[in-house]
């Protein structure tokens, strides 16, 4: 039996090693780029967070997320895991439940990924962007990837999302199965950097601060996390951002984002160690009352929000004056204009319909034979490694079920 995988992503890679177990397997894996996992070695900045000791999920979205939780219950963390020790790869978990390879570096993953893959039974092919597959009489596919055809018996789409495009997304995948019936739900960025209007956004550059964020549309509150947010001249970014990103700007209404930058310390507590600030320092200028508990910079524009002249000497402000000061620290808001593009997201938020799928097998309900997997379909996770996790757990489904005919 033939089994063609088109992309030689983290999905793809997974099902061909999945697939190829099978006796009687002739394994092509049709990759586009020049060479495989090349998204995969820019995960995780370059070191490749793998999974998540909480995985769970809750941490997936869709049009039906709970079609992610056959392939994750089947191969979970545990699995996962127990997998990629048996390729040769050590890993670690962070203090967050982020598992890393030992190495930190993101190579080690498609390394121990591509050794797997050296058998007489699996077939690479680089540079080889498929460009139609059609559904022959005999209940066969022909793939056409430049003057090549390459006839299946069965095929895995593992081709990737939209997001990222420097790296590889494309269209593509939701171009070749739209012949053989099936449907896309909207596609957005999501795990993306958002853009706002506040004017001193290039003062803040650089600046990052951990602190508790509440994402909301027309003052009500749609998403909220705590965690790392990194000032950008455009905007925000960091962890953080990114877990509540697909939810920013869905749709039309006034957006924005409201940072707790101490979120460990009540407002009064707050206003308490201000007073005794202006107390023990009265010729202090107020553009130092904040250093010591944010960064100097962004202490110096939470004075401003505050409407403090920042020559102003601590012992001219009021109460009120230090009051407000607190409350810009508290709920220092930005307003919103919408994500970066898709060049700049981790992952795409939409995809192939999951309702035409089999939540077990990853085939296709009108297009017996074929399977597609990962982020080509219509579910994504937030951030900390269940992306790449869903590519696991999804593609090892789809590979093990096209080889064996069953799950």
């Amino acid at each position: 039996m033939v089994i063609a995988i088109v992309g030689g992503g983290a999905s793809g890679l997974i099902a061909a090693i999945a697939a190829s177990k099978s006796p009687g397997c002739q394994v092509h894996i049709l990759e586009r780029q020049s060479r495989v996992g090349r998204k995969l070695l820019a995960t995780g900045n370059g070191r490749c967070n793998l999974t998540n000791t909480g995985l769970s999920i809750h941490a997936y979205h869709g049009e039906q997320p709970d079609f992610a939780d056959p392939s994750l219950q089947n191969f979970g963390l545990k699995k996962t895991l127990s997998f990629f020790q048996h390729l040769g790869l050590l890993t670690v978990a962070d203090d967050t439940g982020r598992v890393y390879p030992w190495s930190d570096q993101a190579g080690s993953v498609v390394d121990v990924l591509r050794f797997a893959l050296e058998k007489p039974n699996v077939h690479l092919h680089t540079g080889a962007e498929v460009t139609q597959i059609r559904r022959q009489p005999d209940g066969r596919f022909l793939l056409s990837f430049g003057k090549e055809t390459l006839a299946a018996d069965r095929v895995i789409a593992a081709s990737g999302g939209l997001a990222g495009t420097s790296l590889g997304g494309s269209m593509a995948g939701y171009q070749l199965l739209k012949p053989l019936g099936h449907r896309c739900t909207k596609l957005r960025p999501a795990l993306v950097q958002l853009k706002s209007s506040y004017p001193r956004c290039a003062s803040l550059k650089g600046i990052r601060a951990v602190c508790h964020l509440r994402l909301t549309k027309d003052q009500e509150t749609v998403a909220e996390t705590q965690g790392e947010v990194q000032f950008t001249a455009y905007g925000l970014s960091g962890p953080a951002i990114f877990e509540i990103s697909r939810d920013a700007c869905a749709e039309p209404g006034d957006w924005a984002c409201h940072l707790d930058l101490l979120p460990g310390i009540t407002p009064p507590a707050l206003v308490d160690l201000l007073t005794r600030r202006k107390e023990q320092c009265p010729g202090l200028p107020a553009e130092h009352l904040l250093n010591g508990t944010v960064h100097n910079r962004l202490g110096r524009i939470l004075v401003q929000e505050a409407q403090i002249p920042l020559t102003a000497s601590l012992s001219q402000l009021t109460a009120l004056d230090l009051t407000a000061v607190a409350a810009a620290v508290k709920d220092f808001a930005l307003t919103l204009t919408g994500p970066m593009g898709m060049d700049c997201a981790q992952v795409t938020a939409g995809g192939l319909r999951t309702g035409e799928f089999d939540p077990v097998t990853m085939e296709s309900r009108r297009c017996p034979g074929l399977y597609a997997c990962g982020e080509l379909l219509d579910i994504d996770g937030d951030c900390g490694g269940y992306n790449l996790q869903w590519a696991w757990s999804s593609g090892y489904a789809a590979g093990t079920a096209a080889g064996k005919g069953q799950p």
